[in-house]
């Protein structure tokens, strides 16, 4: 007999290979690639972005939207090549917690966790935010409600409840759900950027091309929120466990966000320019910019519809940020950095169900508080935006340093890696530094939050190395092979 019939008859055991992952209590390998895509999309919520990020560009950058956005792309195509080296490598829920843990060690990827756990969070209650503004401005345009922060807070509970019901169900119901949500809102996006540009003039046309260039600080304050526009396509890698042929889908589905998103992105904000400049509108910090544009075109039914694309849109993208924030939270518990409570799954639907009992709730109860205090909603979309900005750039940063070193580790680190990743680090760092300086001296606000997510998160790690640190020590969990997974099984 050959070696191969010899292994069928009677398969070898294989040392050190366990009966059950880490990562159990997930669904296994059921998710397939349209609904990882679906998470990745969701996250950068494409239409909703797409549609208030350029104002909240320009208010830092000035008419240098485009530029900005070309910057950010670059880097965060940059940060896309640091993380596929561990996508083509490993399934972690944890995701880049996980992968800069493996690195350069547990404090690293602790920061790193951290950093996510801002991102998603003020992102998912960012969304909240403008879905339940959206809503409020819909229904205004339509003589149905008053504006107010009391019936943006309602709009933010209920809609938080809708969040958590989703989740609840299961992956793919969430991803499907926030897959065709973005279709139809990006189909509704399109339909009036093509309008608005059919019917602005040549010289409209050409204004944001000749736009100069802002200072340093402008530029690298307008790029930093660019950033945020891309920020939730790596959100792929939390399914590892659950996705379908993992170090292929989920590498192709961060890959193929970036690309669209990334040209979706710079036709509206070219779109917006233009059409700013044809019709007299003020793009800068302005919250009904594609609304005044669509009645400024003559489809004033359009931009309605719309407001309603937006809502789903940012709907879709709190679902999203929340399904990855979640997995991050389940990680943590499930190694013992957290309490183990938030490692619980609910048994019938395979979800995150401990994880998702916090998070929700607390992306929920900060955007009241912001409302209560007297805040805008869309002066709360500012601050929140800009919180999510640092965690985001903190954790992208981080996995850049630890690609080199996680591939030297293995012994297959190469050149181009070293130099690539070693340069978006460096980029992203100095955009970090200039941005907070910037927001320092423009966002109060924003910046004492930071510091209060510095101070919180500084004190948890001192708790973790001071009291668990049989959980600080287990930090980088993935979900390994099992028995099942071999021929023979068990």
């Amino acid at each position: 007999m050959s070696a191969l019939d010899r292994a069928i008859v009677d398969p070898p055991r294989v040392a050190g290979v366990g009966e059950r992952s880490p990562m159990a209590g997930l669904e296994r390998r059921t998710v397939g690639f349209v609904d990882v895509l679906a998470q990745s999309v969701g996250a950068t919520a494409p239409a909703a972005a797409a549609a208030t990020l350029p104002a909240l560009i320009a208010v830092r950058s000035g008419h240098s939207l485009l530029v900005c956005l070309v910057l950010a792309w670059v880097l965060v195509a940059g940060v896309g090549g640091a993380v596929g080296q561990f996508t083509r490598r490993m399934a972690a829920p944890g995701s880049l917690y996980t992968f800069v843990t493996k690195g350069i060690g547990p404090s690293a990827g602790f920061v790193t966790a951290a950093g996510q756990a801002v991102g998603y969070a003020f992102v998912a209650m960012f969304g909240l935010v403008g879905a339940a503004l959206s809503v409020q401005t819909f229904l205004a345009s339509v003589g149905a409600a008053a504006s107010s922060a009391a019936v943006t807070g309602l709009g933010v509970v209920a809609l938080g409840a809708v969040c958590f019901v989703v989740l609840r169900r299961g992956i793919r119901i969430s991803a499907r759900v926030t897959l065709v949500v973005e279709v139809v809102s990006v189909a509704l996006l399109l339909v009036l950027l093509v309008t608005v540009l059919s019917r602005a003039g040549a010289e409209a046309l050409a204004a944001p091309f000749r736009a100069g260039l802002p200072g340093p600080d402008g530029l690298v304050a307008g790029t930093a929120v660019a950033i945020t526009a891309f920020v939730g396509f790596e959100t792929a890698a939390s399914l590892g466990r659950e996705a379908e042929r993992p170090f292929l889908t989920v590498p192709r589905t961060m890959r193929w966000t970036l690309i669209v998103v990334g040209f979706a992105y710079l036709l509206s904000a070219y779109t917006q320019e233009a059409g700013g400049v044809s019709f007299g509108l003020q793009l800068a910090d302005n919250d009904v910019a594609l609304s005044a544009l669509s009645d400024g075109a003559g489809v004033p039914l359009l931009g309605r519809l719309l407001d309603l694309g937006q809502a789903t849109s940012f709907l879709a993208c709190a679902i999203a940020s929340l399904t990855a924030l979640a997995r991050v939270v389940f990680s943590l518990g499930r190694e013992g950095v957290l309490p183990r409570a938030v490692g619980f799954t609910d048994p019938l639907r395979s979800t995150p169900l401990g994880a998702l009992a916090v998070v929700v709730p607390v992306t929920v109860a900060l955007p009241l508080v912001l409302l209560a205090g007297g805040l805008s909603p869309w002066r709360a979309m500012s601050v929140l935006i800009a919180v999510s900005a640092v965690g985001y750039i903190v954790a992208y940063v981080l996995v850049a340093v630890a690609a080199p070193a996680f591939l030297h580790r293995i012994g297959e680190l190469t050149r181009s890696a070293l130099w690539g990743c070693g340069a978006v680090a460096v980029a992203l760092t100095g955009v970090l530094g200039v941005y907070l300086a910037v927001v320092g001296g423009t966002d109060p606000l924003a910046l004492s939050l930071v510091g209060v997510v510095v101070l919180g998160g500084g004190s948890g790690y001192l708790y973790v190395r001071m009291r668990q640190p049989e959980g600080f020590a287990r930090m980088g969990l993935f979900d390994e092979p099992i028995s099942d997974d071999l021929l023979g099984g068990r």
